[in-house]
């Protein structure tokens, strides 16, 4: 390719890849990462409105990405269209119950984090987490997604993780350890980290988001150990999630027909 490159488009793209890391981004947020004027920010943000692509947040806060971003790439596995249905019940649930809460993808044979509340969360374990990938076999959100996703796309995900060299998600005796792990989340009702991972002062605790017979995404909490009981983690933390899991799948269906959303967190 010898011509040169579209500057237009490049800072375009940058400003939706900066929108794609955060719930919301300020108009001064995208300057201090960009570096481009702020007069033009607004003038691409303009454009990306007007072509469906973002949208004022939540409250008018900074802008954001629509489920529209996901006709740009089928490689998302539908993330965008979950993190925009999801992003009004993870800051609910972050609102509520003050731990922070996160929203992930299929992505290869990991899963993806779409949507979070970390950056917001007083009470967070973790620094900011969009875009991080964490493994099937040991994380919560990707425990998940492997208790409940059909049996077919299970076995090819355990022949992906049969190829990976990372630790975590290939540990001896995979299946049976996979197995284990679906038999019990199945029977909890919900899936907990693995406590043998890092960092062990924390866990998540995550259950899937259905769409029909598949698993659209997972969502769950983080908190620490010592501040969250078993009854607490029993009666408070999992049948929020589970609610707001029915509710992203009924705001998910509302999205894909184009209906407007009848239902948000008081």
């Amino acid at each position: 390719m010898n011509d040169p490159p579209v500057q237009s488009v490049l800072r375009a793209l940058s400003i939706l890849r900066e929108l794609n890391r955060q719930q919301h981004t300020t108009v001064d947020q995208l300057h201090r990462v960009t570096l481009l004027p702020k007069p033009t920010i607004m003038r691409l943000l303009g454009t990306l409105m007007t072509a469906g692509l973002v949208a004022k947040g939540e409250r008018g806060i900074g802008y954001r990405v629509t489920s529209d971003v996901q006709a740009l790439s089928s490689g998302f596995h539908g993330g965008p269209l979950v993190a925009q249905a999801g992003r009004p019940w993870v800051a609910d649930l972050t609102r509520r119950l003050r731990w922070p809460a996160a929203i992930a993808v299929l992505d290869g044979a990991r899963i993806a984090i779409s949507a979070s509340t970390a950056a917001s969360s007083t009470m967070s374990p973790f620094h900011a987490t969009i875009g991080v990938r964490h493994s099937l076999v040991t994380r919560a959100l990707g425990r998940a997604y492997l208790a409940w996703c059909p049996e077919e796309e299970l076995r090819i995900l355990l022949r992906m993780l049969e190829a990976s060299s990372d630790p975590e998600d290939r540990p001896p005796n995979l299946e049976r350890v996979v197995r284990t792990v679906i038999a019990t989340s199945r029977r909890q009702g919900y899936a907990l980290r693995d406590p043998k991972v890092e960092p062990r002062s924390s866990n998540t605790v995550a259950v899937p988001i259905m769409l029909d017979t598949t698993v659209a995404g997972t969502i769950g909490m983080s908190f620490f150990r010592s501040a969250v009981s078993q009854r607490a983690l029993l009666e408070d933390l999992v049948p929020a999630l589970r609610q707001a899991s029915l509710e992203i799948t009924a705001s998910m269906k509302r999205l894909q027909r184009g209906t407007p959303e009848a239902t948000e967190p008081a």
